[in-house]
C-alpha cells in the first residue's frame, strides 16, 4: 500500500510541475498570437525552415522544442498544429530535428554539472540534428510518399 501511495503521489508531482510550465506557456502562445509575436517568431527563422524545407508555421515549434523540450512543449505544440494545420511533411521534418536536439537549455546546464564541455555538446547536438533533417528533407522518396498521403 506503501508502495502505491509514493507511485501516486510522485506522478501526481510530475503532472503537477508540468502544468506548471505548460500553462503559462499556453497562455503566453494565445497572447502572443493575438499580438502577432507568433508571427513575428515565425518569420525569424524562416531561413532555418527554408533550409529544410519546411513551411514558415514550423519555425516556432522549432523554437518551442528546443527551448522547453518535447515533454514540456509537447502540449504547446500539439495545440498549434491543430490550430494552425501544419502539414505532415513538416511535422516528420521538425520532430526529426528535434528527436535529436530538444531542450537545449536543460539538457547543457545538465551536462555542464557532471563536467560536460558545453560547446562539444551543443555543436554536436546541433549538427546532427541539422544534416540529418536536412537530408531527411532532401530525400526524394520521403517527399514522393508524403506528397502521395497528403493529396
Amino acid at each position: 500500500m506503501e508502495f502505491l501511495i509514493t507511485v501516486g503521489t510522485g506522478s501526481l508531482l510530475s503532472v503537477f510541475n508540468m502544468a506548471k510550465i505548460i500553462i503559462p506557456l499556453m497562455i503566453f502562445m494565445e497572447i502572443a498570437k493575438k499580438y502577432k509575436v507568433l508571427d513575428k517568431i515565425g518569420m525569424l527563422f524562416k531561413p532555418v525552415t527554408n533550409l529544410f524545407n519546411m513551411g514558415e508555421k514550423s519555425g516556432l515549434l522549432l523554437v518551442i522544442g528546443l527551448v522547453f523540450g518535447l515533454s514540456y512543449g509537447a502540449g504547446a505544440i500539439i495545440q498549434h498544429t491543430e490550430e494552425e494545420q501544419v502539414p505532415k511533411k513538416d511535422l516528420i521534418l521538425m520532430m526529426s530535428f528535434l528527436s535529436l536536439c530538444h531542450a537545449v537549455p536543460e539538457d547543457t546546464l545538465l551536462f555542464i554539472e557532471i563536467g560536460a564541455k558545453w560547446y562539444y555538446l551543443l555543436g554536436s547536438r546541433l549538427f546532427a540534428a541539422i544534416i540529418f533533417t536536412f537530408f531527411l528533407s532532401r530525400t526524394k522518396k520521403f517527399r514522393n510518399d508524403l506528397q502521395v498521403e497528403i493529396e
